[in-house]
Formats: structure tokens, C-alpha cells, sequence
């Protein structure tokens, strides 16, 4: 099993987060905590698989549809979620906006109206701008810092817009909500009602508190009337985007089969890089309990973020019920998100993202990625209070 709590370099890698952290912040070698991937290997066993594939040398065309791959994912669902699914319902892809990209394509027309929970994950803006559709954003419901979802708003907002298609994100990012089963029922039964698609992005589907429970959409595939798709990959838990590899679940035979037309007809993507085929497989079939040291580590960060935090009575913050993104609260305190990112890059030599990159929701927030050993975890929420401090002692 690998080590959560061994601090390894991640520089000469060409890590986005680390390497690059200068294209979001302006300036080399800062201590990141920005974009959602993590300073975790992968499992040691997957590196063995992936050393002996290395080892034999063989990296030609590699075919993804074929039950080895496909099992593996339902294995996973139902293994993890106790949900059932037809392995042939299994679509690779190579990532989860690129499907979602496709779907939006299928499902609605140029200028239809999108409608998704926000503060979102960014590229949701871009992804939907750029395939020239609108998005309505519907705020969730923040009531001291548990976000919930005003169904009576909701209903007026499909009312007045004719959205054609809801785009849902479960567990939600950055907010860390695991929605109910009676919220899902709600969202479900509205989409029916006005006849809504939806296109669920559940990638941060395994990283949850103790005790709370995933409902992946397809779990109520007898009760949706209207096209439904679920987006994910094993490479947000596993720490493998640089692999590549994502997969969509689509029940439906005419719709799975429209995807696959883009897929590999006009796009030509009919061939998953075989490391990734190899890592999924693997990942899914016997590293569960890996998944249980990552969530154990980062509940453990969590905890430890929470009692800093707590010493600065106008920080709030709440242990989201899943992904590895803290949702800090700054809105009390007396400086401008400018100041407070003026200081962390350039005094505290610290990279967090600031919570406006997410919707004017999150015009107040920092997002911290926790999904990192203790230590670095640690030293990053102290030079976070070092930079409030020092901008408190410069103000008095």
C-alpha cells in the first residue's frame, strides 16, 4: 500500500499543480493547494501492473469495449455503491468534459438553456459558453455553510427557462454535498416533469466522509423519464489523470450509440491509451482498500484544518461530507480577496485558489485541496493564518 504520509516530489513531472503553478498565480515554487488532483501515488499494486507492461514494451492500438474493462467498472458500482449495472451500458471516453462536451451536442441545440447548481466547477462555464449554450446558474441554499437545494426555486427557474438539459455534479465540487436520496428523487421527478436531461458528473464519487452514501444517478434509471448519461473516471480517486481514461454510463441503446458515432466516427478516438485501460482495471478490481487509507488520510486533514481554522472566530468552515476541497469561508474578514491572495503568493509563498473561479457564489471562499500528507496539509493552513495575521497586525 502506499505511504499517505510521505511527503515525495512531485517537481520534474510536469505537474500542473506544482511545476506549472506560476500559470494561475503569477509566480514559481509556491506550496499548492490549487487544481484537484493529489500528492498521492497510485497503488503500489497498479505500479506493478504498469511496470510489467512496460517492461514487455507493447503500446499499440488498445481496444477498450470488451467485458475485462467493462466488468470491472460494475464491479466497482456495485461493490461500492450496491448499484447494478449492465457492464455494456460502459463507454469509454477520454475525459469527463469531453463527454459532457458530446452530450450537450446530442441533447440540446445552440442557444438552449443549461441549468446547474452553483458555485461549479469551472470548466463547466467554458464547456457550455463554448458549445454555444447558456447557462442558468441556481445558487444553492447556503445557510452557515450547509448547502442545500430550494426545490420550490428550482421548479420556477424550469418553469420560466425551458432548460433542456440539467447538469449535475455528485458529489458536488467545491461544495463537498453528497446529495439524498430524496433530493435526487426531487431533481428527477422535476427533469420529468419538464422534460429535462441529465448529465451527471459523479467523479468524486469515492472520496466521502464516514458514513455518507453515494447514490450514482443510474441507481434510479425506473424512475427517469427523461436521456440520462453518469461521467466519471477512477483517475480523481486514484490520482491518475495523467494516464488518461474516463467512461460514461449511458442505459439508453440509441443514445450510447449516438455517443460512440462522435466518439469514434467523427472524432476518432476509438483506442484508450493502455496504461489507463490497465490502471482502471486494476484500481476496480483490487484496490479497495486503498480507497479506505485515502479517505481515512483525508478525513484525518479535514479534522486538522477544522481546529486551526477554528482559533480565527471570522473564518468559517464545515467538513464537507465528500471530495478533498476545503470550502473556507473568508467573508468576515476585513480585506479584499486581492489582499489575501496578494500576501499568500507573495509573502507566504502559497497557492489557494480563490473561490470567485467558481461563480459569484464563491466571491468570499478559498478552495484548499487537502488531498496531500498531513504535514504539507498542516503547513499550508498555517501560512494561510500567517497571512490573515499579517495583514491584521499591517492594518492596526
Amino acid at each position: 500500500m502506499s505511504n499517505f504520509n510521505e511527503q515525495r516530489s512531485r517537481y520534474d513531472t510536469y505537474s500542473t499543480q506544482w511545476d506549472y503553478v506560476q500559470d494561475r498565480f503569477g509566480e514559481k515554487e509556491l506550496l499548492p493547494f490549487s487544481i484537484s488532483d493529489t500528492d498521492f501515488m497510485i497503488p503500489d499494486g497498479t505500479i506493478e501492473v504498469l511496470n510489467k507492461a512496460v517492461t514487455r514494451g507493447f503500446f499499440g492500438y488498445t481496444r477498450w469495449n470488451h467485458l475485462d474493462y467493462k466488468k470491472s467498472i460494475s464491479h466497482w458500482f456495485q461493490q461500492e455503491f450496491t448499484c447494478t449495472i449492465d457492464p455494456e451500458w460502459c463507454v469509454y471516453a477520454p475525459s469527463v468534459i469531453y463527454s459532457l462536451s458530446v452530450f450537450i451536442q446530442l441533447l440540446t441545440q445552440e442557444g438552449d438553456k443549461i441549468v446547474t447548481f452553483t458555485p461549479c466547477y469551472d470548466a463547466f462555464f467554458n464547456c457550455i459558453g463554448r458549445n454555444k449554450r447558456e447557462l442558468v446558474a441556481f445558487s444553492l441554499t447556503n445557510k452557515e455553510e450547509q448547502f442545500t437545494i430550494d426545490f420550490a426555486r428550482l421548479e420556477k427557474v424550469f418553469a420560466k427557462e425551458k432548460s433542456t438539459l440539467f447538469l449535475l455534479c455528485n458529489p458536488h465540487n467545491p461544495t463537498g454535498r453528497v446529495f439524498t436520496k430524496k433530493e435526487l428523487t426531487q431533481l428527477i421527478s422535476l427533469c420529468n416533469d419538464y422534460h429535462v436531461a441529465i448529465i451527471s458528473d459523479e467523479i468524486h464519487m469515492d472520496v466521502r466522509r464516514p458514513g455518507k452514501e453515494h447514490l450514482p444517478i443510474v441507481t434510479f434509471i425506473d424512475q427517469i423519464k427523461t436521456p440520462i448519461a453518469l461521467l466519471t473516471s477512477a483517475s480523481k480517486t486514484f490520482n491518475s489523470p495523467g494516464l488518461g481514461g474516463s467512461y460514461a454510463l449511458i442505459p439508453e441503446v440509441a443514445l450510447r450509440e449516438r455517443f460512440l458515432n462522435v466518439l469514434k466516427g467523427r472524432d476518432g478516438l476509438s483506442s484508450i491509451p493502455y496504461p489507463a485501460l490497465l490502471a482502471t482495471m486494476d484500481c476496480y478490481n483490487n484496490q479497495k482498500k486503498w480507497v479506505e487509507e485515502l479517505n481515512q488520510t483525508v478525513d484525518e486533514n479535514f479534522f486538522e484544518m477544522k481546529k486551526i481554522l477554528e482559533a480565527d472566530s471570522r473564518i468559517h468552515f464545515e467538513i464537507p461530507e465528500a471530495t478533498y476541497l476545503g470550502w473556507i469561508n473568508i467573508k468576515d474578514l476585513p480585506y479584499t480577496m486581492e489582499e489575501i491572495q496578494t500576501v499568500l503568493v507573495k509573502r507566504e509563498k502559497v497557492a489557494i485558489m480563490k473561490g470567485e473561479t467558481y461563480g459569484v457564489e464563491g466571491q468570499d471562499y478559498l478552495r484548499f485541496n487537502l488531498g496531500a500528507p498531513k504535514e504539507k496539509i498542516i503547513e499550508g493552513i498555517k501560512r494561510l493564518m500567517n497571512a490573515i495575521y499579517y495583514l491584521d497586525q499591517r492594518s492596526s
